[in-house]
């Protein structure tokens, strides 16, 4: 018998799942390819051992092409294969190396796992930030990262934005939600106002 996992276990997995991507829908993309490649080979080596004509192409034949290689091809087709081959080869290998991080911070909270989407949570700093500089929601882009807030304000022409205290605002309602990791906030005021309504 397995032994049960405990609950802050099971919360981390849970988190983890939520906070990155998965790579399953690759995998079996990669799976299914190798499979009918290897099916395909099958296939022709069955056909060559019975005496049959192959359905695409020999065995034995297709081998000594790829051996003469490079010739019998036009080299700017023989150099986009190659391109192509090691775009999707490294596609693969990042796909499988870094870390695939999803949009989302996990908010602490002792009792249940909580995960907030980045966009409802800009949009909250955005509406914070907005009320602290006297500005218009359309005066206001807030771009979040995994690591930084970066709010960008057009202030209104001839009135100024007090940009500590939108700072301040800023922070303080980032520290509030509790977002991990905590992200480190910046201030970007335009030098150019908008036209007041």
């Amino acid at each position: 018998m397995s032994k049960p996992i405990s609950d802050e276990k099971l919360m981390q997995r849970v988190l983890r799942r939520e906070t990155h991507s998965s790579r399953a829908a690759l995998s079996a993309v990669a799976a299914v390819t190798v499979t009918l490649i290897a099916v395909y080979c099958l296939l022709e080596a069955a056909l060559r051992a019975l005496d049959q004509p192959p359905w695409l192409a020999d065995p034995l034949t297709a081998a000594q092409r790829l051996a003469d290689l490079p010739e019998g091809i036009e080299p700017a087709l023989l150099g986009a294969l190659g391109a192509l081959l090691a775009l999707l080869g490294l596609m693969f290998f990042l796909t499988a190396v870094l870390p695939g991080k999803r949009s989302r911070h996990v908010i602490a909270d002792d009792r249940i796992a909580v995960v907030a989407d980045d966009e409802v949570i800009a949009s909250a700093l955005a509406r914070c930030a907005r009320l602290a500089a006297g500005v218009t929601r359309e005066q206001v882009l807030v771009i979040l990262s995994r690591r930084s807030v970066t709010v960008n304000i057009r202030p209104t022409s001839g009135i100024p934005v007090d940009e500590p205290a939108v700072l301040a605002a800023v922070q303080e309602e980032a520290d509030r939600m509790a977002l991990e990791p905590r992200p480190q906030v910046r201030i970007n005021v335009a030098a150019v106002g908008v036209v007041g309504v």
